[in-house]
């Protein structure tokens, strides 16, 4: 389904320009005449299929692009865009849940980052965009990122991180893989770093819905195997934590980017995010410097 742009508006619809562009969807003054200018993004089955996008904000000032813990779906990240009201939310939906529940899961990272890539692409010049990932969608945001600036010559103004160490660090390649447990180790594995209520883990016909598709994820990212980025991004990077996760190398996350880089630290075990008081803190601080680089892309 394509979004239809009404042409009845009053002039004081005509909307700024960026860098010397026409914004997508504005108007513009030909002599008498008043013509649109192109809009190249548009909602099509192909963006619908990946993205999950709640709130279609044409005139924010940037896009946050969000990608999914392991075995999760875009719910979570798709209703910040109802808080977001200056920034444009898009938050991914993998294949093997959600509508996406009978397409076969993906099988490596890059399967992820292809898809991913050639949805987004031709969309995202349009704005300034940043990147947020948990756990799994760190990764997931950090291989993205990587691929953007090495093939595309294009970079996020900002990258949040959140509980994950990064995937060439030691910690993260010694880490015990998961993702072959008998699904009862599998499940007291997850009742230890909590975040899943404790009655859906003791209900066999739940556990059968979301079970194969965490095993996927951490199948993928359990097998992603990547070096220090030799051309680091320059946007600033924070990262995010629960003081109560198990310890993560979140340091060595800074090679990643020349930007600023910052750790923030909240209460709270591995899905410490899911809590109210720290939701409001990450938004409020999303929203505080994508506003600001905004100004400094203008």
């Amino acid at each position: 389904m394509h979004l239809k742009v009404g042409c009845d508006l009053p002039a004081n619809s005509l909307r700024r320009r960026r860098k010397g562009r026409e914004e997508p969807g504005s108007f513009k003054i030909e002599g008498n005449a008043l013509r649109k200018c192109e809009v190249p993004r548009l909602f099509n089955s192909r963006m619908d299929k990946v993205i999950n996008c709640f709130s279609k904000r044409p005139d924010a000032v940037a896009r946050l692009i969000c990608f999914p813990w392991a075995g999760g779906g875009s719910i979570h990240y798709a209703r910040w865009g109802k808080i977001l009201t200056s920034i444009e939310v898009f938050a991914v939906k993998l294949p093997g849940r959600e509508a996406r529940a009978k397409e076969p899961f993906f099988q490596s990272m890059e399967q992820i980052v292809d898809e991913v890539i050639n949805v987004l692409l031709p969309v995202l010049k349009e704005k300034p965009f940043a990147l947020f990932g948990h756990s799994f969608g760190a990764m997931t945001s950090f291989a993205i990122a990587d691929t953007l600036k090495r093939v595309h010559k294009l970079e996020p103004i900002h990258i949040f991180l959140s509980g994950a160490s990064a995937p060439y660090s030691e910690m993260r390649i010694q880490a015990p893989k998961r993702s072959d447990l008998s699904d009862e180790e599998f499940l007291q594995w997850m009742t230890r770093i909590g975040g899943t209520p404790p009655e859906l883990l003791a209900n066999p016909e739940v556990v059968k819905l979301f079970l194969p598709a965490l095993k996927a994820d951490l199948h993928v990212v359990e097998n992603y195997r990547c070096d220090r980025p030799e051309s680091p991004l320059s946007c600033p990077v924070t990262c995010f934590d629960g003081k109560q996760d198990m310890p993560h190398d979140l340091q060595a996350w800074k090679d990643i980017s020349s930007g600023d880089f910052t750790v923030q630290m909240l209460p709270g075990a591995h899905f410490y995010l899911k809590d109210a008081a720290n939701e409001k803190v990450i938004l409020d601080y999303i929203t505080k410097y994508l506003e600001m680089a905004e100004i400094d892309y203008l």
